[in-house]
């Protein structure tokens, strides 16, 4: 098997929320505050093929926004290890990792937020290929022109701000900006969210075809799980920080492993329901400045045991190509849809 283009090996992100004036203050007559440490990802291992489209689900807040920065080296890992095509990106000499920084494009949720607002469309997309060397002065014209082309906009939009242009075509200008560098690697963070569902078709089917025409690979980030089945050739589910369980996609959305990967399967709508009631996964996201002893999802879970809540499953094999982190789960995945579950400690 060829080495992944992007491999993780542990990684793990932590904010640290510092002490105000007044907490400090009280902290010299014996308050004891701390600093306040968020763990946005937690000891995160999972790698991407060249070519695949390995889809990132979960819930808001979950970590999966910070994940993808990581990915595309906007946040340093605060543990663990980023690899791209074998390399550890953190050993790389400078040059090497710029390289490699280029070749890893990250496609934000809001255009309007991530696009320069006092810049053209053109500037915006040759910007980076013209600092990098990656075309001349002379050809960076006809360069942004192929670009607004290879997107499905005219090039005469090269002269319009962002705000002199629709959701839908701000959304094709972010993704010919990542495309300027020639990457082989998207990181897309809700790239269709905030568009309308006839757009959103559109913008997938770009997606799809750059994908065919440049041998691209994706990390589509989404809590969409409908875009993610139709986009996606494996999936990764996280939760409060971890990661959950990972399957492909056919597998994953036949016979859910985890329960929290069943709850949300399960509120997907679909055409063919009769009746369907929608039932929410119960109870709230805890926070991720305290968050629950052992199994994080257990003041969730249904089918908890004792064992749940004291020590944290780790993410195993259960099947050829799939893993989940769960007690309850047997290995070998049925037929039938979902796996059984020990119901003994």
């Amino acid at each position: 098997m060829s080495e992944p283009i992007i491999a993780l090996e542990h990684v793990s992100k932590r904010f640290v929320q510092r002490l105000d004036l007044a907490e400090r203050a009280a902290n010299l007559l014996g308050a004891g505050h701390r600093p306040r440490v968020v763990r946005a990802v937690d000891d995160v291992s999972f790698a991407v093929a060249e070519r695949e489209v390995v889809g990132l689900v979960g819930e808001s807040g979950c970590g999966k926004s910070t994940l993808g920065r990581i990915v595309a080296g906007i946040h340093p890992p605060s543990g663990g290890r980023v690899r791209f095509r074998g390399w550890a990106i953190d050993e790389l000499h400078r040059g090497a990792r710029k390289a490699a920084a280029l070749k890893v494009q990250m496609i934000f949720q809001d255009p309007m937020a991530s696009l320069n607002p006092r810049l053209r469309a053109a500037e915006i997309i040759g910007e980076a290929p013209r600092v990098h060397g990656i075309v001349s002065r002379r050809e960076l014209d006809d360069h942004v022109d192929a670009l607004l082309e290879r997107v499905g906009l005219d090039p005469a939009y090269k002269r319009r701000y962002p705000h002199q242009l629709s959701g839908g075509q701000r959304a094709r200008i972010g993704i010919a900006r990542a495309l300027a560098v020639k990457p082989d690697f998207l990181v897309c963070d809700e790239s269709v969210a905030a568009l309308d569902v006839s757009i959103q078709a559109q913008v997938l089917n770009l997606f799809m075809r750059l994908r065919q025409e440049l041998g691209l690979t994706y990390l589509f980030i989404s809590h969409d799980l409908g875009v993610v089945e139709h986009l996606s050739d494996r999936v990764v589910i996280m939760y409060l920080g971890r990661v959950v369980e990972i399957a492909p996609t056919e597998e994953l959305f036949g016979a859910p492993a985890h329960p929290y990967t069943r709850a949300l399967i399960a509120n997907v709508p679909r055409l063919d329901a009769r009746k369907q009631r929608f039932k929410p996964i119960a109870g709230e996201i805890p926070s991720p400045l305290d968050p629950p002893t052992g199994c994080q999802f257990h003041p969730r879970c249904p089918v908890a045991i004792a064992r749940c809540r004291t020590e944290a499953p780790a993410l195993r094999e259960i099947a050829p190509g799939r893993l989940a982190a769960c007690h309850l789960v047997e290995a070998g995945v049925p037929s039938r849809p979902g796996l059984p579950l020990r119901t003994t400690t």
